[in-house]
């Protein structure tokens, strides 16, 4: 264990300017994205939500982001799993992209609002066959007994549907960020990371660089 102490990385991959950034974090953010893919990191899509409960105790897990317009994130899930129902008590929520590999990463602030059954429906099409059932079979975030519950309801749902479309469960859909602000971090030298902050005012986005 003494030996985590001496780990470290020096990052030396890029840099990020005030100057240099666009005005935009949503192109900005897309700019990144898409260099992200482009370096085939795995799960590039993948990013940290945490929410918090009623006694203000802080929750993480990994989701997908599924889409990405001028308003926010899109992310879909159980909406009587644990942070479906934190979201609807608290709709502030944060989320991180962590790109390791790009020695990057961007934390997003901002408020969930479920999307309408016709985004919802849409995407849940596009899905495979089966996670279609998976959404179905799993009660996200309830105790089971064993795997076997989950093995034994997805035979119920592959009969109950074998005739047919699967349609979408009325407790699953989609979730909106809308962000409030972002922060880009771009590891540096000697842990004198460029950190810049976009903070959204009633007309447009104020942009600020922060110490590391």
């Amino acid at each position: 264990m003494a030996d985590i102490a001496d780990l470290r990385k020096e990052y030396t991959l890029a840099n990020l300017d005030v100057e240099s950034i666009d005005k935009n974090p949503f192109e900005q953010f897309t700019n990144w994205f898409n260099e992200a893919k482009s370096a085939e990191l795995i799960e590039p899509n993948a990013m940290v939500i945490s929410t918090v409960d009623e006694q203000n105790q802080p929750f993480q897990r990994t989701v997908l982001m599924k889409g990405l317009d001028t308003e926010g994130i899109i992310f879909f899930t159980n909406f009587t799993s644990r942070k479906g129902q934190q979201i609807a008590k608290n709709k502030q929520v944060s989320l991180l992209f962590p790109w390791y590999l790009l020695e990057r990463q961007v934390a997003i602030i901002g408020h969930a609002e479920r999307i309408s059954e016709e985004e919802t429906e849409k995407y849940f099409k596009s899905r495979p066959h089966g996670s279609q059932l998976g959404a179905w079979v799993s009660y996200q975030s309830t105790e089971i007994a064993s795997r076997q519950v989950l093995e034994n309801r997805l035979k119920e749902m592959e009969l109950r549907f074998e005739e047919g479309k699967v349609p979408v469960p009325e407790f699953w859909g989609g979730f909106r960020v809308y962000p409030s602000s972002f922060e880009f971090w771009q590891g540096r030298p000697s842990r004198l990371h460029d950190r810049i902050l976009y903070e959204k005012s009633d007309t447009d986005w104020n942009i600020k660089r922060l110490s590391p």
